[in-house]
C-alpha cells in the first residue's frame, strides 16, 4: 500500500522505495545484457548497430523526459499536501501528454532514422542492424512512453513495490522471447524459433511492454491507494495542470536533449576509430547500467520523499534524506569499482571473442567505474532538484558536465590532436568531475529548498 514519507525513520523510508526499485532495475539491466548477449550471437557489428541506435532513441526520449519530470514534483508535492484529487489528475494529464508526445517522436524517428544512422556509420552491416532493431521498437514508442507514467504514478504515492514487479515481469518476458524470436533454433536448448535476427530482439522487447502497459492501466483503473483514474479524465484537457508539466519538465527536457545529444557527438566521435570501438561502446553501455541500479533506486526513492516533504514543508527532512541518499549511493558504488577492476576481459569475453573489443572494452569499463562513482554524488544531491521541481539547476549541471568540458575535450583529442582512443574514454570522467562541482554548488546554496510546483 502507499505510503506517507513525511513520517518515520529516513532511513527506512530511502530504502523502503530504494531496494525495490534497485530490484526492478536491476532486472530491466539484466535484460539488457542478455540482450546484447543474444545479438552478440549475431556479430560484433550487430552489437555496433544496435549501440548506434540507441543512441538515437534516447535523444528522441527527450520529449519522454519533460512530461515525467514535471510529472514527479508535481504528484508527489499533491500527496505530500494530501491533495488526491490533484493527485489523479496530474496522473491523467501525464499519460495523455506522454501519449501526444510520442506520436510526434515517432513521425521525426521515421523521417531521420536511416539519415542518422548513415551519418554515424559507413559500414552496411551497421546501418542494417539499427534499422532493423529501431524501427520496431519506433512505432510501439507511446506504450514505452506512457508505461514509465504508470511507474511514476505509483512510486511517487509511496508504492514501491508494484512498480518493479511490473518492470522485472516485462524484462523476464522480453528474456524469455529474445531467443526465441531471434533464432531458427535457440541456442542450447534446440527448439525452434522464429529466426528474425536483430528485428526479433526489438519485437520481444514491444510484446513485452505492452503486456506491462494494459497491466497497468487496469491497476490504475481499479484504484490502487489512493490513486483512481477514469477513461473520461484521459480525455479531458486540465491547462492548469498541463502547463505546469510542460514548464517544470521542460529544463529537464532541454537538459536531456543536451546530455543525449553530446553523447551522440561522443558516438560520432568514437566512430572514427572503427566499428571495434562502436562494439566496446554497446557491450560498456550495458555494464555500466549494472552500477546505475543502485543510482536510480535511491535516485527516485530520495526526489519522492523530497517531493512528499516539501508538500509537507519539512525542509530539514528532505535534506537529510538527500546526504543519505549520497552516503548509501557511495558505499554501493565503492564495491562496483573493486569488482569491475578485478577482471574486466572476462565480462566483455561474455558477449564476444573478438579481442580487439575486448581490449577495449575491459580499459573502458574500468575507467568507467570511476566515473559512475562520482556520477553518484551529483546524482544524489539532482534528486532535490527534481523532487522540489526546481529543474533548472540539473539541466546547468548537466550542461557544465557535457557541453563545458565533455564535448570540448573530446573534439580536441579526437579531431585536433588526433589522440590514441584510450584518451577519449577519459572524457566521461572529466565530464562527472564538471557535473558534481555544479551540483554541489547549487545545493548547499540552497534555494531548492523554497521551491513547490504546487
Amino acid at each position: 500500500m502507499p505510503r506517507d514519507l513525511t513520517e518515520g525513520s529516513l532511513s527506512k523510508n530511502l530504502l523502503y522505495m530504494a531496494v525495490p526499485t534497485m530490484g526492478g532495475f536491476a532486472v530491466q539491466v539484466l535484460y539488457d545484457i542478455v540482450d546484447m548477449f543474444w545479438i552478440g550471437k549475431i556479430s560484433s557489428r550487430a552489437i555496433a548497430g544496435v549501440a548506434v541506435f540507441s543512441s538515437i532513441f534516447w535523444l528522441i526520449s527527450v520529449l519522454n523526459e519533460i512530461i515525467g519530470t514535471g510529472s514527479v514534483s508535481m504528484i508527489s508535492q499533491a500527496y505530500g499536501a494530501k491533495d488526491y484529487a490533484r493527485v489523479n489528475r496530474t496522473i491523467e494529464q501525464t499519460i495523455v501528454f506522454k501519449i501526444f508526445v510520442a506520436l510526434i517522436a515517432t513521425i521525426l524517428l521515421i523521417l531521420f532514422l536511416k539519415p542518422l544512422m548513415m551519418f554515424f556509420s559507413k559500414d552496411e552491416e551497421v546501418i542494417a542492424a539499427g534499422i532493423d532493431y529501431g524501427f520496431w521498437r519506433i512505432f510501439f514508442l507511446p506504450i514505452f512512453f506512457a508505461t514509465y507514467s504508470i511507474y511514476t504514478a505509483l512510486r511517487t504515492t509511496g508504492e514501491s513495490k508494484l512498480p518493479n514487479i511490473m518492470m522485472a515481469v516485462g524484462a523476464v518476458t522480453n528474456m524469455v522471447l529474445d531467443p526465441i524470436f531471434m533464432f531458427t533454433r535457440v541456442p542450447g536448448l534446440n527448439i525452434r524459433g522464429l529466426g528474425l535476427g536483430v528485428k526479433g530482439a526489438a519485437i520481444a522487447t514491444v510484446v513485452a511492454s505492452s503486456v506491462v502497459f494494459v497491466w497497468g492501466l487496469i491497476v490504475l483503473f481499479r484504484g490502487q491507494g489512493v490513486i483512481k483514474i477514469t477513461p473520461a479524465g484521459l480525455f479531458k484537457l486540465d491547462w492548469s495542470i498541463d502547463k505546469k508539466l510542460l514548464v517544470v519538465g521542460l529544463p529537464s527536457g532541454i537538459e536531456m536533449f543536451l546530455r543525449n545529444l553530446s553523447n551522440m557527438i561522443m558516438v560520432k566521435l568514437f566512430s572514427m576509430y572503427g566499428s571495434t570501438v562502436l562494439a566496446a561502446i554497446g557491450i560498456v553501455d550495458r555494464m555500466i547500467g549494472l552500477a546505475f541500479v543502485p543510482l536510480m533506486g535511491f535516485s527516485i526513492g530520495t526526489s519522492t520523499i523530497v517531493g512528499q516533504c516539501l508538500g509537507a514543508n519539512k525542509i530539514e527532512r528532505a535534506e537529510q534524506t538527500v546526504l543519505l541518499a549520497a552516503l548509501y549511493n557511495a558505499l554501493f558504488l565503492s564495491a562496483l569499482v573493486v569488482l569491475a577492476n578485478i577482471s574486466p576481459q572476462l565480462v566483455i569475453e561474455f558477449f564476444t571473442k573478438d579481442q580487439a573489443v575486448v581490449r577495449e572494452g575491459a580499459f573502458a569499463i574500468r575507467l568507467g567505474s570511476w566515473a559512475v562513482l562520482i556520477a553518484g554524488f551529483s546524482i544524489s544531491l539532482m534528486s532535490a532538484f527534481f523532487g522540489a521541481g526546481y529543474t533548472k539547476a540539473a539541466m546547468f549541471s548537466s550542461i557544465v558536465g557535457r557541453w563545458f568540458v565533455q564535448v570540448p575535450y573530446s573534439v580536441l583529442v579526437a579531431l585536433v590532436l588526433k589522440l590514441p582512443i584510450k584518451f577519449l574514454w577519459f572524457s566521461f570522467l572529466f565530464a562527472e568531475i564538471g557535473e558534481i562541482s555544479y551540483a554541489s554548488a547549487v545545493f548547499f546554496k540552497g534555494k531548492w529548498k523554497s521551491y513547490r510546483v504546487i
